[in-house]
């Protein structure tokens, strides 16, 4: 027997942070590459190799926004809510390859220096910045709700690092003359990345591998439902989110063979789990002792 069920739908209410943000980047990023070739600067461009990575994982994240909206069908019964999770193992995977790019370019101006124009430099690192700050405060809110919005909010977060380390080279460069020290940030900034990258990639995969999610102890769920008056065996737990902040659970309970037990049982192992855990979305079949016992042996004589 079940438990009442609520397919409630993803969120979408951080739709237009996103295309605000998207349209900010996008234009951006032009004025930077362009700024980057006339100026020479390796740190510039990574910057703006990353700014492109923010517009494209802020698009995936509209679309895979889009998607998840969809009602759940036949064929998906669960509903297209977890294609925001692909989207942030995706902004992950791209993440990594920008990250790699930009080290293996730093380790290529530090064998052979550049000429570069710090002065325009130090202007476009301005003029970046100014931009992410607003990119990462429009998603702020959104990041702490949804690993997909939190993929696109790190892009921007760690590409904002990446103009602070822009300026700063610009600015050495302006005073020394060292050029190599434009190799070194745009290095940095790979190295800094790296690490936070990780983090979003292994969340994703966790929820796409079905883990038990972040801040839920199964143990103490366990306990929990073994507390509930007539439930005497807890067995087949598994916990696992549908996309971020969708927490779903199943389970088989062993009761008291008493007429009524059941439905409170049902009604009280529900209530606790939203209450105590915030899993909304429960399946529960409970069972009578030695029905978990006899059936399979029964099935299988």
């Amino acid at each position: 027997m079940s438990a009442g069920h609520n397919h409630a739908q993803v969120r979408a209410g951080h739709e237009r942070p996103l295309w605000i943000a998207l349209g900010l980047t996008s234009s951006f990023m032009i004025a930077e590459v362009i700024g980057a070739f006339i100026t020479g600067s390796l740190a510039l461009l990574s910057d703006a190799a990353h700014m492109m990575t923010d517009a494209l994982a802020m698009a995936i994240s509209l679309v895979a926004i889009q998607i998840a909206k969809r009602p759940a069908d036949r064929k998906r019964t669960f509903g297209y809510a977890r294609f925001e999770i692909l989207a942030a193992a995706f902004n992950a995977l791209l993440l990594f390859a920008v990250a790699f790019y930009i080290l293996f370019e730093a380790y290529q101006r530090l064998q052979a220096p550049a000429q570069i124009q710090s002065t325009g430099m130090l202007v476009i690192a301005v003029l970046g910045l100014l931009v992410n700050l607003i990119s990462m405060r429009l998603l702020r809110a959104g990041s702490s709700e949804s690993l997909n919005v939190k993929g696109a909010y790190l892009e921007v977060w760690s590409d904002m690092l990446g103009s602070v380390g822009v300026i700063i080279a610009a600015v050495v460069i302006m005073l020394t003359g060292w050029g190599w020290v434009d190799s070194v940030v745009a290095a940095a900034i790979g190295f800094w990345v790296l690490p936070r990258t990780w983090v979003l990639l292994k969340e994703s995969m966790n929820v796409l591998l079905q883990g038990v999610p972040d801040g839920i102890d199964i143990d103490s769920v366990e306990q929990a439902i073994r507390g509930v008056p007539g439930v005497k065996d807890v067995h087949d737990l598994h916990i696992w989110a549908l996309t971020s902040g969708k927490n779903v659970l199943s389970s088989h309970l062993v009761a008291d063979a008493v007429p009524g037990v059941e439905q409170q049982v049902l009604a009280q192992v529900t209530q606790l789990l939203h209450e105590q855990f915030d899993i909304s979305h429960v399946t529960l079949q409970v069972e009578g002792e030695g029905f978990h016992r006899d059936g399979p042996e029964e099935a299988h004589a």
